[in-house]
């Protein structure tokens, strides 16, 4: 076991300018400053698809100077750790992340990356004023736990099968809303395999939308109790342009997605929009609640 270098401070391995000022630090193959201070001899180190869960704090340190805390993540995240993928993309090729793989479980390291090379990927007047050539910034990292690869591919698998049942389940409450929605105001739209009700109140011409072309519509969305949440041809919405969607490139929600594919040039349709194929259990401010199934009156102006 290596000798503890520093003393650890809330767990995490406190940085001195003894510490940091000196010829202690080793560089991996890609360049990134390192330095081990504790380090489990007896662990496994980490690997791409682990993830690893770690506390962090950030200095900023000049030659001769005390450090200065910039990012206590530790206090941000409430004395918890934060997990990381080790795999993580990287800024750049000795970015800190790229050390994960030296450590194991309850390790601990400083990570060092010199401003100058921060300045070369930072746009002009970016960079804090306080940051100066020469110096470094400071990454002092404790690896608390880790999850194999193996066990953050089950988590993942337990967690979509959790969702697809809450999903479901979803579905099925918000087509019985839907259905009596349709008998209230005596509707008879179309359902497609997804649970995506639409009713085309003008047929277009030419072909439905394919996958990569670009749709220009103009549209209102309104819950079932008739609350309008958006509109671009409503000025109260400030938004009142033409709106250019790409087919199949996920820039809209899964019921607009689809509804294109239903639909061609100068077509005008109503579509109705089951919760899990709009925005799900994410509440969009105060008009539009979590779990809201929604309505858009759709105008398609153009097809590319």
């Amino acid at each position: 076991m290596i000798k503890r270098l520093v003393p650890a401070v809330l767990g995490l391995a406190a940085i001195s300018v003894t510490s940091c000022n000196n010829n202690d630090f080793k560089k991996t193959k890609d360049g990134l400053e390192y330095r081990i201070i504790t380090d489990k001899s007896d662990g496994k180190n980490l690997a791409d698809g682990d993830m690893a869960s770690v506390k962090i704090r950030i200095y900023y340190n000049e030659k001769d100077k005390k450090d200065t805390l910039i990012a206590d993540y530790v206090q941000m995240n409430g004395g918890q750790p934060i997990e990381i993928p080790v795999n993580v993309p990287l800024q750049f090729k000795s970015d800190w992340p790229s050390g994960l793989k030296l450590l194991s479980k309850g390790d601990s390291a400083i990570f060092r990356t010199p401003v100058d090379t921060i300045m070369k990927m930072a746009p002009q007047g970016q960079l804090p004023p306080f940051m100066k050539k020469g110096g470094y910034i400071l990454y002092s990292v404790v690896v608390v736990s880790v999850k194999s690869a193996a066990e953050v591919t089950k988590q993942q698998e337990q967690m979509q099968q959790q969702q697809m049942q809450s999903s479901a389940s979803q579905m099925a409450t918000d087509d019985k809303l839907l259905q009596d929605y349709f008998t209230a105001n005596n509707l008879k739209p179309t359902k497609t395999a997804s649970g995506l009700y639409y009713i085309i109140e003008k047929e277009g011409t030419g072909n439905t939308a394919q996958k990569g072309q670009t749709v220009t519509v103009n549209y209102t969305g309104k819950l079932l109790n008739g609350t309008a949440f958006d509109s671009n041809t409503d000025p109260a919405f400030q938004h009142v342009e033409p709106l250019t969607v790409q087919v199949g490139a996920g820039q809209v929600i899964p019921g607009w997605e689809e509804g294109m594919t239903l639909l061609k040039k100068g077509s005008k349709a109503k579509l109705f929009i089951p919760s899990p194929l709009a925005y799900g259990p994410q509440e969009r401010g105060e008009k539009l609640p979590a779990n809201s199934v929604l309505v858009f009156d759709i105008d398609v102006t153009d097809i590319k």
